[in-house]
């Protein structure tokens, strides 16, 4: 069946209506470019169709973007030349659209048939591309919808047209923010924003698309008029210059040259301005190929929308009866335990909030009215959302009325004598079948699991702070975990909508054993006299998104000590970090403890603003004459986080490489141009990423030697994907 279906009405407007089968949201595929080419063909020739209406069949939504398989076979259409059937079915794609824009008009701009787009919600990516080379765009007054063009937050950009049409419609200044950041809005915000034409009521949508179409309205975009000038100026224009020089040094700035998409896509807008809109169709598309053929952007393609798209599916959820959380009991109600009964709020699911206080509960429920009452005054919550979301959440100290709750999430003290009492406490009250799950960071949950008299009822669920925020939620299960606590566990995040992943227990676990080492190697740097100033650059030009040093100011200096304190206690003479202690003891008996103090490895000024990196530093440890390369610094910082996810996929507490690159992405934004961990070592191959381990395992000790994983695949020429992926993964 076509995902396209075709009417003319007896006033001689052709519908096609788009439905992608299967799927709950439009997505479009190979066939669905022909068919939907067959349609306008259809239109354009038949005397008795006056105009085209593409609206689609999904209520509250017209498209969310393009099948990525698409691309892929793109690639194979040219054998052993990938770009040449890229760039080839690129074009291919731009002829339909441009056939849609020029609708039969001739060299002169006469004729042709009007044609219409009638949105009735979210248009992501080609979702937007094929309207906006429609004549008119109508949406439909939805609030939920989301209208923009989110390729550059996978590594890629519009490259069907989009990034062209956007430029030529409303000038590079004003379009910067929805090709550069990705940035959506609802209906009338892109009315306002000039990115769409008209919004109307959803009932009248198809109506008014009709009305319009039987005006014998103008129908010549500006460019194709002779003497168009675009908006805000070309690059030579004396406005236009000053945007294109603004704008090259706003994406370097916020790139650090290491995304090419955002690159490419500035290429293409500046070159493209300068030629004629067919020949800039044509530079968009070989920009657009350039990107699909850097391993940076398949990278990102494949962790931040395949494997996130797959991991959130469940595509390692154990085979048992839906798990869906009616309750949930949150124990704390701090930070972490208000952000967890929010969100779940948020989701549709009641709450009870218990703390040892009814103001310290009370507290912790004002921290979602908090939350609200900032999403009214920006227009995103509604007071009926805000009373609706407040209703859920009872706070309270009876741990009685936890006595129906289908799932915990504890998130006290980290103190396993704490932890052990409220698992008592709370098995006491509830059912035989409750889920019980720890907010633990560090705290093994094998050893929480003994305070249980349900261990295989027992799971570690660990948020990241904010909450309601950060997108990763990291399942561990105990060496007893059951296979329903694991899928409760993953249900429940799916509720909340975020990102999971699923790791075996261990000290630290998957996220805070890789990002404890880039903490500590940036501290040891410091203590070796490297410039703090070239350790933080180095880390953010390769993309991290703070230096080690802001990262532990952020996080608290305090709380690292409090760590090395008890890693060393529990690895005794094993404890590897003496010089990384000497500089945190040393920074918080000087009373440093980071940005809540507001003095740290950074200053700041009375309001809590960072102003640079401390001087005290470089009186306490002075700064080397021979300051290292930038490269060997990024060298040391990354491979500080790589060669400890490798060792988790070695020992077993990561099953599945997947999990290893988006976690590592959401949970702690290791460098997302590279795809996460295990991307980048096979972007820089096993042999090279061994050559490196070897130079710094000689320059700076043991901890940089190559697993024994790393160096197996190394002789044997192997990649991560190639040899860990699932298949559903490998064929992506």
């Amino acid at each position: 069946m076509s995902d396209f279906s075709y009417s003319v009405d007896a006033d001689g407007v052709a519908i096609i209506t788009w439905d992608t089968q299967g799927k709950s949201m439009n997505v479009m595929n190979e066939q669905g470019f022909l068919d939907l080419e067959a349609h306008i063909d259809a239109a354009l020739a038949d005397d008795a169709v006056k105009g085209v209406i593409i609206t689609s069949g999904k209520p509250g939504s017209f498209a969310g973007g393009m099948d990525l398989n698409v691309i892929a076979k793109m690639k194979e259409t040219a054998g052993d030349n990938p770009a040449k059937g890229l760039f080839e079915g690129v074009m291919g794609m731009h002829a339909i659209l441009r056939k849609i824009e020029r609708a039969g008009m001739d060299d002169r701009n006469k004729g042709g048939k009007p044609i219409a787009a009638a949105l009735p919600g979210t248009a992501l990516g080609i979702g937007l591309e094929i309207p906006l080379a429609c004549h008119r765009i109508f949406a439909a007054d939805n609030g939920s919808a989301k209208i923009g063009l989110p390729e550059i937050m996978v590594g890629i950009f519009p490259g069907a047209g989009g990034t062209t049409r956007l430029v030529r419609k409303l000038g590079a200044m004003a379009a910067a923010p929805l090709l550069l950041e990705g940035k959506l809005n609802d209906a009338k915000k892109a009315k306002s924003a000039g990115v769409i034409d008209e919004v109307v009521p959803a009932d009248e949508l198809i109506a008014k698309a009709r009305e319009w179409v039987l005006s014998e309205p103008t129908i010549v975009k500006p460019w194709d008029e002779k003497g168009y000038k675009m908006p805000g100026g070309a690059p030579y224009h004396p406005a236009g210059f000053m945007t294109f020089v603004g704008a090259s040094a706003m994406v370097n700035g916020k790139t650090q040259g290491v995304y090419p998409a955002a690159k490419a896509l500035l290429s293409a807008v500046y070159e493209g301005a300068l030629v004629p809109f067919d020949t800039a169709l044509r530079i968009e598309a070989r920009w657009f190929t350039h990107v699909l053929m850097n391993p940076s952007s398949s990278a990102m393609i494949r962790s931040l929308f395949i494997n996130k798209e797959a991991l959130e599916k469940g595509a390692n959820r154990p085979a048992v009866e839906d798990q869906k959380v009616r309750k949930v009991g949150v124990l704390g109600a701090g930070m972490m335990g208000a952000g967890i009964a929010l969100v779940s709020a948020l989701a549709g699911i009641e709450v009870v909030l218990i703390d040892q206080s009814q103001e310290a509960a009370e507290r912790g429920r004002a921290y979602a009215e908090d939350y609200m009452d900032k999403g009214i005054s920006r227009r995103k919550a509604t007071p009926e959302k805000k009373t609706e979301v407040l209703r859920r959440i009872t706070a309270t100290t009876d741990y009685a009325a936890l006595a129906d709750c289908d799932l915990i999430v504890e998130a006290v003290f980290e103190d396993p004598a704490i932890k052990a009492e409220v698992t008592k406490k709370v098995e006491e009250v509830v059912g035989a079948d409750c889920i019980f799950a720890t907010n633990t960071s560090t705290l093994p949950i094998t050893d929480l699991a003994s305070a249980s008299k349900r261990p295989e009822q027992f799971i570690g669920i660990h948020f990241f702070s904010p909450v309601e925020k950060m997108m990763l939620v990291e399942i561990i299960k105990g060496r007893a975990t059951g296979e329903r606590a694991v899928a409760k566990a993953l249900d429940y995040v799916r509720q909340i909508r975020k990102t999971p992943i699923v790791v075996n227990d261990a000290r630290f676990f998957y996220a805070n054993r890789c990002i404890i080492p880039y903490i500590n190697e940036g501290i040891r740097m410091v203590r070796e006299g490297v410039a703090p100033a070239l350790i933080e650059n180095a880390a953010r030009m390769v993309g991290m998104p703070l230096g080690p040093l802001q990262l532990v100011d952020e996080t608290s200096i305090d709380l690292g000590v409090k760590i090395a304190k008890a890693t060393r206690a529990a690895m005794g003479d094993a404890y590897p970090d003496g010089a990384v202690d000497e500089v945190l003891f040393w920074m918080a008996g000087e009373g440093r403890l980071g940005r809540k103090a507001k003095a740290g490895f950074y200053a700041y000024d009375d309001a809590g603003k960072r102003i640079g990196l401390w001087d005290g530093l470089g009186a306490q440890y002075r700064r080397a004459e021979d300051q290292p390369d930038l490269s060997e610094v990024q060298h040391r910082l990354l491979f500080a986080q790589v060669l400890e996810a490798v060792r988790a996929l070695e020992d077993g507490v990561l099953t599945d490489i997947r999990e290893g690159d988006v976690g590592a992405i959401l949970g702690w934004g290791f460098a997302p141009w590279s795809g996460g961990p295990f991307s980048w070592l096979d972007i820089i191959g096993a042999p090279r990423a061994v050559d490196l381990c070897t130079g710094l395992e000689r320059a700076h000790g043991g901890r940089f030697a190559a697993p024994a994983l790393l160096r197996e695949m190394a002789e044997r020429g192997e990649s991560f994907y190639s040899r860990f992926a699932p298949d559903a993964a490998q064929a992506a």
